[in-house]
Protein backbone atom coordinates (compact mmCIF):
# COMPACT_ATOMS: atom_id res chain seq x y z
CA UNK A 1 0.00 0.00 0.00
CA UNK A 2 2.34 2.53 1.21
CA UNK A 3 4.33 1.70 -2.78
CA UNK A 4 1.89 2.54 -4.21
CA UNK A 5 1.08 5.71 -2.78
CA UNK A 6 4.75 6.64 -3.90
CA UNK A 7 3.90 5.76 -7.05
CA UNK A 8 0.90 7.80 -7.22
CA UNK A 9 2.33 11.04 -6.16
CA UNK A 10 5.03 10.58 -8.56
CA UNK A 11 2.48 10.52 -11.17
CA UNK A 12 1.07 13.59 -10.17
CA UNK A 13 3.95 15.19 -9.75
CA UNK A 14 5.07 14.32 -13.85
CA UNK A 15 2.00 15.68 -14.36
CA UNK A 16 2.59 18.86 -13.00
CA UNK A 17 4.67 19.70 -14.66
CA UNK A 18 4.47 18.63 -18.16
CA UNK A 19 2.62 21.37 -20.62
CA UNK A 20 -0.29 20.17 -22.58
CA UNK A 21 0.36 19.09 -25.93
CA UNK A 22 4.00 19.72 -25.07
CA UNK A 23 2.97 23.57 -26.34
CA UNK A 24 2.41 21.86 -29.61
CA UNK A 25 5.91 23.34 -30.77
CA UNK A 26 5.06 26.71 -31.02
CA UNK A 27 6.10 27.73 -27.44
CA UNK A 28 8.26 26.53 -24.19
CA UNK A 29 7.52 24.54 -21.27
CA UNK A 30 7.54 25.95 -17.82
CA UNK A 31 8.45 24.53 -14.46
CA UNK A 32 4.53 24.52 -13.33
CA UNK A 33 3.24 23.05 -16.63
CA UNK A 34 2.42 26.57 -17.87
CA UNK A 35 3.80 27.26 -21.93
CA UNK A 36 5.09 30.63 -22.74
CA UNK A 37 4.13 30.69 -26.48
CA UNK A 38 6.35 32.35 -28.93
CA UNK A 39 5.02 35.50 -30.64
CA UNK A 40 1.76 35.48 -32.57
CA UNK A 41 0.71 31.91 -30.81
CA UNK A 42 -2.24 31.52 -28.13
CA UNK A 43 -4.77 29.42 -27.51
CA UNK A 44 -8.58 30.69 -27.98
CA UNK A 45 -6.80 34.38 -28.64
CA UNK A 46 -5.08 34.40 -25.35
CA UNK A 47 -1.50 34.48 -24.12
CA UNK A 48 -0.94 30.66 -23.39
CA UNK A 49 -2.81 27.15 -23.52
CA UNK A 50 -1.26 24.77 -26.02
CA UNK A 51 -0.09 27.40 -28.08
CA UNK A 52 -2.13 25.96 -30.61
CA UNK A 53 -3.92 28.86 -32.32
CA UNK A 54 -2.66 31.71 -34.12
CA UNK A 55 -2.79 35.43 -32.64
CA UNK A 56 -3.85 37.97 -35.58
CA UNK A 57 -2.48 41.42 -36.10
CA UNK A 58 -3.58 44.39 -33.40
CA UNK A 59 -4.51 47.75 -34.46
CA UNK A 60 -6.36 50.71 -33.08
CA UNK A 61 -10.00 49.48 -32.83
CA UNK A 62 -12.25 51.29 -34.41
CA UNK A 63 -15.09 51.20 -32.04
CA UNK A 64 -13.92 50.24 -28.40
CA UNK A 65 -15.43 50.63 -24.75
CA UNK A 66 -13.65 53.31 -22.74
CA UNK A 67 -11.32 52.19 -20.23
CA UNK A 68 -11.98 53.24 -16.51
CA UNK A 69 -9.38 55.69 -17.33
CA UNK A 70 -11.59 57.17 -20.35
CA UNK A 71 -9.55 55.85 -23.05
CA UNK A 72 -10.60 54.91 -26.15
CA UNK A 73 -9.45 53.20 -29.72
CA UNK A 74 -6.82 50.73 -27.62
CA UNK A 75 -5.02 48.27 -30.24
CA UNK A 76 -7.12 45.58 -30.38
CA UNK A 77 -7.09 42.15 -32.84
CA UNK A 78 -7.98 42.88 -36.32
CA UNK A 79 -8.84 46.37 -35.19
CA UNK A 80 -12.42 45.09 -33.97
CA UNK A 81 -13.52 44.75 -37.63
CA UNK A 82 -12.69 41.40 -38.19
CA UNK A 83 -12.90 37.91 -37.23
CA UNK A 84 -9.00 36.05 -36.55
CA UNK A 85 -8.42 32.69 -38.86
CA UNK A 86 -6.71 30.99 -35.83
CA UNK A 87 -5.19 28.30 -38.84
CA UNK A 88 -3.39 31.09 -41.21
CA UNK A 89 -2.98 34.13 -38.09
CA UNK A 90 -4.91 36.50 -40.57
CA UNK A 91 -8.17 38.92 -40.48
CA UNK A 92 -11.27 38.38 -42.26
CA UNK A 93 -12.27 41.77 -42.50
CA UNK A 94 -16.10 43.02 -42.10
CA UNK A 95 -17.31 44.42 -45.22
CA UNK A 96 -15.96 47.86 -46.07
CA UNK A 97 -12.69 47.29 -43.97
CA UNK A 98 -9.33 45.94 -45.54
CA UNK A 99 -5.56 45.89 -45.04
CA UNK A 100 -3.60 43.26 -42.79
CA UNK A 101 -5.73 44.45 -39.87
CA UNK A 102 -8.64 45.73 -40.91
CA UNK A 103 -6.65 48.98 -40.20
CA UNK A 104 -8.42 51.20 -43.38
CA UNK A 105 -11.39 52.10 -44.58
CA UNK A 106 -12.94 50.85 -48.13
CA UNK A 107 -14.11 53.15 -50.72
CA UNK A 108 -17.90 52.98 -51.67
CA UNK A 109 -18.02 50.56 -55.20
CA UNK A 110 -14.13 51.30 -55.48
CA UNK A 111 -15.29 54.71 -56.78
CA UNK A 112 -17.09 53.91 -59.32
CA UNK A 113 -13.72 53.70 -61.66
CA UNK A 114 -14.81 57.30 -61.54
CA UNK A 115 -12.07 58.62 -58.78
CA UNK A 116 -9.42 57.63 -56.11
CA UNK A 117 -9.94 56.40 -52.79
CA UNK A 118 -7.94 58.89 -50.62
CA UNK A 119 -6.98 59.12 -46.60
CA UNK A 120 -8.58 61.76 -44.61
CA UNK A 121 -5.39 63.59 -44.16
CA UNK A 122 -4.87 63.65 -48.12
CA UNK A 123 -8.38 65.02 -48.47
CA UNK A 124 -7.61 69.37 -49.03
CA UNK A 125 -9.78 71.97 -48.21
CA UNK A 126 -11.74 74.03 -51.12
CA UNK A 127 -11.65 73.03 -54.93
CA UNK A 128 -8.72 75.19 -55.68
CA UNK A 129 -5.48 76.47 -53.52
CA UNK A 130 -6.85 79.78 -52.84
CA UNK A 131 -9.87 78.42 -51.20
CA UNK A 132 -7.47 78.65 -48.79
CA UNK A 133 -5.00 81.23 -49.18
CA UNK A 134 -4.83 84.23 -51.07
CA UNK A 135 -1.01 83.80 -51.47
CA UNK A 136 0.42 83.00 -55.07
CA UNK A 137 2.90 81.09 -53.07
CA UNK A 138 4.42 77.62 -53.55
CA UNK A 139 3.48 74.55 -51.45
CA UNK A 140 0.52 72.40 -51.52
CA UNK A 141 -2.90 73.24 -50.99
CA UNK A 142 -3.27 72.77 -46.98
CA UNK A 143 -5.10 69.98 -46.06
CA UNK A 144 -7.66 68.95 -43.45
CA UNK A 145 -5.22 69.65 -40.89
CA UNK A 146 -6.60 66.52 -38.55
CA UNK A 147 -4.52 64.62 -36.25
CA UNK A 148 -6.99 62.53 -35.03
CA UNK A 149 -6.06 58.97 -35.12
CA UNK A 150 -8.45 57.96 -38.38
CA UNK A 151 -6.40 60.66 -40.18
CA UNK A 152 -4.31 57.49 -42.26
CA UNK A 153 -7.32 55.10 -42.16
CA UNK A 154 -10.64 56.61 -42.49
CA UNK A 155 -11.23 57.58 -46.38
CA UNK A 156 -13.03 58.79 -49.46
CA UNK A 157 -13.59 58.69 -52.98
CA UNK A 158 -11.98 62.09 -54.43
CA UNK A 159 -14.06 61.77 -57.91
CA UNK A 160 -12.38 62.73 -61.40
CA UNK A 161 -14.01 65.61 -63.40
CA UNK A 162 -17.44 65.83 -64.23
CA UNK A 163 -18.48 63.22 -61.55
CA UNK A 164 -19.54 63.75 -58.27
CA UNK A 165 -21.32 61.66 -54.73
CA UNK A 166 -19.85 59.38 -52.14
CA UNK A 167 -19.11 56.94 -54.56
CA UNK A 168 -18.56 59.38 -57.69
CA UNK A 169 -21.46 57.22 -59.87
CA UNK A 170 -23.40 60.72 -61.07
CA UNK A 171 -22.73 62.86 -63.37
CA UNK A 172 -22.24 66.43 -62.58
CA UNK A 173 -24.36 68.65 -65.19
CA UNK A 174 -23.85 72.23 -66.34
CA UNK A 175 -24.54 75.18 -64.36
CA UNK A 176 -25.98 78.96 -64.88
CA UNK A 177 -27.44 81.86 -64.11
CA UNK A 178 -32.30 81.29 -63.01
CA UNK A 179 -33.18 83.29 -65.70
CA UNK A 180 -36.34 84.41 -63.56
CA UNK A 181 -34.16 85.54 -60.45
CA UNK A 182 -34.14 89.10 -59.83
CA UNK A 183 -30.88 91.07 -59.05
CA UNK A 184 -31.67 93.55 -56.00
CA UNK A 185 -31.38 96.55 -58.32
CA UNK A 186 -31.74 96.26 -61.86
CA UNK A 187 -31.73 100.02 -62.63
CA UNK A 188 -28.10 99.48 -62.38
CA UNK A 189 -25.71 97.72 -64.67
CA UNK A 190 -25.09 93.96 -63.67
CA UNK A 191 -22.27 93.00 -61.41
CA UNK A 192 -19.83 90.24 -62.77
CA UNK A 193 -16.92 88.33 -60.63
CA UNK A 194 -13.47 90.11 -60.99
CA UNK A 195 -10.05 88.39 -59.76
CA UNK A 196 -7.47 90.35 -59.22
CA UNK A 197 -4.01 88.99 -59.43
CA UNK A 198 -1.42 91.16 -58.00
CA UNK A 199 2.63 90.29 -59.15
CA UNK A 200 5.04 92.36 -57.16
CA UNK A 201 8.37 92.53 -58.56
CA UNK A 202 12.05 91.60 -57.40
CA UNK A 203 12.41 92.94 -53.32
CA UNK A 204 13.26 90.41 -50.93
CA UNK A 205 11.83 90.65 -47.75
CA UNK A 206 12.70 90.04 -44.54
CA UNK A 207 10.18 88.84 -41.29
CA UNK A 208 8.96 92.12 -41.00
CA UNK A 209 7.96 92.60 -44.46
CA UNK A 210 10.95 95.65 -45.24
CA UNK A 211 12.90 95.83 -48.63
CA UNK A 212 16.36 94.60 -48.44
CA UNK A 213 18.77 96.50 -50.78
CA UNK A 214 17.76 97.25 -54.53
CA UNK A 215 20.74 95.25 -55.45
CA UNK A 216 18.95 92.49 -54.32
CA UNK A 217 15.93 92.43 -57.04
CA UNK A 218 15.94 91.50 -60.81
CA UNK A 219 13.17 92.43 -63.35
CA UNK A 220 10.17 90.46 -64.21
CA UNK A 221 10.77 91.53 -67.85
CA UNK A 222 10.83 88.39 -70.11
CA UNK A 223 9.57 86.21 -67.42
CA UNK A 224 6.34 83.66 -68.02
CA UNK A 225 3.63 82.21 -66.34
CA UNK A 226 0.34 80.84 -66.84
CA UNK A 227 -3.16 80.59 -65.30
CA UNK A 228 -5.07 77.64 -64.24
CA UNK A 229 -9.33 77.75 -64.04
CA UNK A 230 -11.23 75.23 -62.48
CA UNK A 231 -14.43 74.80 -63.81
CA UNK A 232 -18.01 74.30 -61.93
CA UNK A 233 -17.46 70.64 -63.37
CA UNK A 234 -14.22 70.18 -61.63
CA UNK A 235 -12.47 70.51 -64.66
CA UNK A 236 -9.04 71.97 -64.99
CA UNK A 237 -7.44 73.90 -67.25
CA UNK A 238 -4.30 75.85 -67.96
CA UNK A 239 -3.32 78.42 -70.15
CA UNK A 240 -0.64 78.58 -72.78
CA UNK A 241 2.52 80.49 -71.38
CA UNK A 242 1.70 84.19 -71.11
CA UNK A 243 4.75 86.41 -71.34
CA UNK A 244 5.43 89.75 -69.38
CA UNK A 245 6.91 91.28 -72.78
CA UNK A 246 10.48 92.45 -72.03
CA UNK A 247 10.37 94.98 -75.34
CA UNK A 248 8.42 97.55 -73.74
CA UNK A 249 7.77 100.84 -75.11
CA UNK A 250 6.45 102.28 -72.53
CA UNK A 251 4.24 101.35 -69.76
CA UNK A 252 0.84 102.10 -71.79
CA UNK A 253 2.48 99.09 -74.13
CA UNK A 254 3.36 97.15 -70.98
CA UNK A 255 -0.39 96.65 -69.72
CA UNK A 256 -2.10 96.77 -73.22
CA UNK A 257 0.28 94.13 -74.76
CA UNK A 258 -0.40 92.20 -71.35
CA UNK A 259 -3.88 92.24 -71.14
CA UNK A 260 -4.77 91.30 -74.61
CA UNK A 261 -2.59 87.82 -73.63
CA UNK A 262 -4.50 87.13 -70.46
CA UNK A 263 -7.64 87.70 -72.28
CA UNK A 264 -6.45 85.57 -75.22
CA UNK A 265 -5.04 82.89 -73.12
CA UNK A 266 -8.12 82.64 -71.16
CA UNK A 267 -11.00 82.37 -74.27
CA UNK A 268 -8.63 80.12 -76.34
CA UNK A 269 -9.39 77.54 -73.03
CA UNK A 270 -10.79 74.17 -74.69
CA UNK A 271 -14.42 73.12 -74.83
CA UNK A 272 -15.11 77.51 -74.60
CA UNK A 273 -14.94 76.58 -70.55
CA UNK A 274 -14.38 80.41 -70.55
CA UNK A 275 -16.62 82.15 -73.56
CA UNK A 276 -15.84 85.64 -72.71
CA UNK A 277 -13.42 88.13 -69.99
CA UNK A 278 -12.21 91.20 -69.46
CA UNK A 279 -8.77 92.07 -68.80
CA UNK A 280 -7.31 94.97 -67.32
CA UNK A 281 -3.38 95.22 -66.32
CA UNK A 282 -1.58 98.09 -64.62
CA UNK A 283 2.26 98.10 -64.21
CA UNK A 284 3.85 100.11 -61.25
CA UNK A 285 7.19 101.90 -62.67
CA UNK A 286 8.75 98.45 -63.99
CA UNK A 287 10.73 100.05 -66.68
CA UNK A 288 12.87 102.10 -64.01
CA UNK A 289 12.46 99.25 -60.79
CA UNK A 290 11.88 100.93 -57.43
CA UNK A 291 10.41 98.79 -54.36
CA UNK A 292 7.73 96.78 -54.75
CA UNK A 293 7.31 97.61 -58.11
CA UNK A 294 4.10 95.40 -59.52
CA UNK A 295 1.71 94.47 -62.04
CA UNK A 296 -2.01 93.42 -61.53
CA UNK A 297 -3.86 91.60 -63.62
CA UNK A 298 -7.74 92.29 -63.03
CA UNK A 299 -10.28 89.61 -64.86
CA UNK A 300 -13.34 90.68 -64.95
CA UNK A 301 -15.91 86.78 -66.03
CA UNK A 302 -18.54 88.48 -68.08
CA UNK A 303 -19.50 85.65 -70.58
CA UNK A 304 -22.47 83.10 -70.61
CA UNK A 305 -20.32 79.91 -69.48
CA UNK A 306 -19.18 81.88 -66.31
CA UNK A 307 -22.15 83.25 -64.56
CA UNK A 308 -21.85 84.18 -61.05
CA UNK A 309 -19.20 83.04 -58.77
CA UNK A 310 -16.31 80.94 -59.91
CA UNK A 311 -13.24 79.38 -58.35
CA UNK A 312 -10.45 81.42 -58.23
CA UNK A 313 -7.63 81.25 -60.63
CA UNK A 314 -4.08 79.88 -59.51
CA UNK A 315 -1.03 81.60 -60.88
CA UNK A 316 1.29 79.15 -62.01
CA UNK A 317 4.98 81.31 -61.31
CA UNK A 318 7.71 78.53 -60.90
CA UNK A 319 9.50 77.24 -63.49
CA UNK A 320 8.30 74.76 -65.93
CA UNK A 321 11.23 73.87 -68.66
CA UNK A 322 12.41 70.82 -69.90
CA UNK A 323 9.97 67.78 -70.00
CA UNK A 324 7.15 70.33 -68.32
CA UNK A 325 4.32 71.95 -70.13
CA UNK A 326 2.87 74.51 -70.40
CA UNK A 327 6.65 75.47 -70.72
CA UNK A 328 7.04 78.14 -68.73
CA UNK A 329 10.25 80.70 -67.48
CA UNK A 330 8.52 81.04 -64.53
CA UNK A 331 8.26 84.51 -63.04
CA UNK A 332 11.77 85.11 -61.67
CA UNK A 333 11.84 87.82 -59.31
CA UNK A 334 8.20 87.28 -57.91
CA UNK A 335 8.37 88.49 -54.21
CA UNK A 336 7.04 86.40 -51.06
CA UNK A 337 3.72 85.97 -50.83
CA UNK A 338 1.01 86.48 -47.62
CA UNK A 339 -2.60 84.73 -47.27
CA UNK A 340 -3.51 88.85 -46.33
CA UNK A 341 -3.49 90.59 -49.47
CA UNK A 342 -0.12 93.40 -48.88
CA UNK A 343 1.15 95.81 -51.05
CA UNK A 344 4.28 94.63 -50.82
CA UNK A 345 3.29 90.91 -51.52
CA UNK A 346 2.32 88.82 -54.21
CA UNK A 347 -1.74 88.07 -53.78
CA UNK A 348 -5.24 87.04 -55.35
CA UNK A 349 -8.24 88.64 -54.34
CA UNK A 350 -11.92 88.59 -55.48
CA UNK A 351 -12.31 92.49 -56.12
CA UNK A 352 -15.82 92.25 -57.47
CA UNK A 353 -19.08 89.98 -56.31
CA UNK A 354 -21.25 88.84 -58.92
CA UNK A 355 -24.73 89.95 -58.74
CA UNK A 356 -25.65 86.71 -61.05
CA UNK A 357 -26.02 83.38 -59.58
CA UNK A 358 -24.81 79.55 -60.28
CA UNK A 359 -27.74 76.94 -60.13
CA UNK A 360 -27.23 72.74 -61.11
CA UNK A 361 -28.92 73.61 -64.75
CA UNK A 362 -30.06 76.89 -63.92
CA UNK A 363 -32.82 75.95 -61.42
CA UNK A 364 -34.80 75.82 -64.39
CA UNK A 365 -34.35 72.37 -65.45
CA UNK A 366 -33.63 68.72 -63.39
CA UNK A 367 -29.57 66.94 -63.81
CA UNK A 368 -29.91 63.60 -65.32
CA UNK A 369 -26.93 61.90 -63.04
CA UNK A 370 -26.89 58.85 -65.57
CA UNK A 371 -26.11 61.08 -68.52
CA UNK A 372 -24.85 64.87 -66.96
CA UNK A 373 -27.41 66.40 -69.44
CA UNK A 374 -29.82 68.81 -67.97
CA UNK A 375 -33.87 68.43 -68.75
CA UNK A 376 -35.19 71.45 -69.02
CA UNK A 377 -38.61 72.82 -67.87
CA UNK A 378 -41.32 74.20 -70.65
CA UNK A 379 -40.30 77.37 -71.53
CA UNK A 380 -36.40 77.27 -71.10
CA UNK A 381 -33.35 75.85 -72.96
CA UNK A 382 -29.45 75.92 -73.14
CA UNK A 383 -27.07 73.55 -71.65
CA UNK A 384 -27.41 74.94 -68.23
CA UNK A 385 -31.62 75.44 -68.73
CA UNK A 386 -30.47 79.46 -68.61
CA UNK A 387 -32.22 80.40 -71.61
CA UNK A 388 -36.00 81.51 -72.24
CA UNK A 389 -37.58 80.13 -75.44
CA UNK A 390 -41.17 81.27 -73.84
CA UNK A 391 -42.97 82.71 -71.11
CA UNK A 392 -45.15 79.98 -69.30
Amino acid sequence: MFAKLIVVAATLGFASAHCPNSCNGHGSCGASGVCTCFDNWGMGGEAGGDCSDRMCPYELAWVDSPTSAGLIHQYAECAGKGVCDRESGECACLAGYTGKACARQVCPDDCSGHGTCEYMDELAYGTVFNDFSTGLGVGAQIPGGSVAWDTGRARACVCDAAWTGINCASKLCPRGNDYLATRANTGVAAVYQKQKITLVEGSVLDGSFQALPTQAKTAMHGSSFALTFTSKMNEKFTTTPIVINSGWAGLQTVTTTLAYAVKNALQNLPNRVISEVNVVTNATDLITPQMYDSLTIEVEFVGTATQGKQNMLEVSSLACTDGCTPYISGIKALSQWHATPLTHTSHLAETAVADYNTYECGRRGKCDSDTGVCACFEGFTGEACSEITALV
